[in-house]
């Protein structure tokens, strides 16, 4: 009876790992095999130990210059789905206008809409302007596809903001400029870097739209999906264990000034 208490009483922790295990396991097994040395083409199937794909990450051709690719596109994405998702988000929020309804309907359309439905309407946007497939036509369609994340990230953080703050500001003579960048941003900045984050993760991960506006460019998932058709290289384990562990090091270098600033509170 001991044991079954303990078991209600732990429930949901027990739960909340598994989950977790459950949805890291891909991860382990992206690791695991970074370090095989597969006899055929493909890296299915545990062979033997060996280093040589981390000591030479680019040794198969067009893998790293579509991992640049890829870096490019989601960096120049996020920056422009965050600045214009931030300032929609403010707008939505401290702003009364006509029309605010069915904005606030419409951000939440392309997060909802299958991607393959708004990456052949983009297609069509495209070949009706004539523009030339490639990496703009992919800029393009990532920072439309993002903004809607990015806004729903601010402006959760940004209703939930104190506007006593701003007004106290106010009072002590600072400027709307002052206002902003020493409270407003500080205090949304949370936010903005949980949107700027998300956005950064949707784009480089991103293939259904990518495909569609890409022309005869080739991003990393792309270049993924094509050599699965030949053979997968284990370099792609090592490229996909190195951005996995990048990713960890963001959340716990979070957490950490996180921490750090409400013990400083404290």
């Amino acid at each position: 009876m001991t044991f079954i208490r303990r078991l209600k009483r732990h429930l949901v922790v027990i739960a909340g790992l598994l989950t977790l295990g459950y949805l890291l396991l891909p991860n382990v097994v992206v690791t695991v095999f970074s370090f095989n040395d597969p006899k055929g083409r493909f890296n299915y199937a545990w062979q033997k130990f060996s280093t040589d794909a981390w000591t030479d990450p680019c040794g198969v051709a067009d893998l790293c210059g579509s991992l640049g690719i890829s870096l490019q596109i989601a960096a120049w994405a996020t920056l422009g789905a965050t600045v214009l998702g931030t300032m929609i988000a403010f707008a939505l929020v401290r702003y009364r206008f006509r029309a605010r309804g069915a904005v606030n309907s419409l951000i939440f359309l392309p997060m909802a809409m299958p991607e393959v439905v708004m990456a052949a309407s983009l297609l069509t946007l495209f070949l009706n302007l004539g523009a030339q497939l490639g990496f703009w036509t992919i800029l393009i369609a990532h920072i439309m596809f993002c903004l809607s994340f990015v806004v729903v990230a601010v402006k959760a953080r940004v209703m939930s903001m104190d506007p006593r703050l701003e007004e106290a500001a106010r009072d002590l003579y600072a400027g709307p400029v002052q206002t902003f960048v020493r409270v407003t941003l500080p205090i949304a900045a949370p936010g903005i870097a949980a949107g700027a984050l998300l956005a950064f993760a949707l784009s480089f991960d991103d293939f259904i739209i990518t495909n569609f506006t890409a022309g005869s460019t080739v991003t990393f998932p792309m270049f993924v999906w094509g050599s699965a058709q030949r053979g997968t290289p284990v370099q792609i384990n090592v490229i996909g264990t190195a951005m996995f562990v990048v990713a960890v090091l963001f959340v716990l270098a979070g957490m950490a000034v996180g921490n750090r600033r409400r013990r400083q509170k404290a």
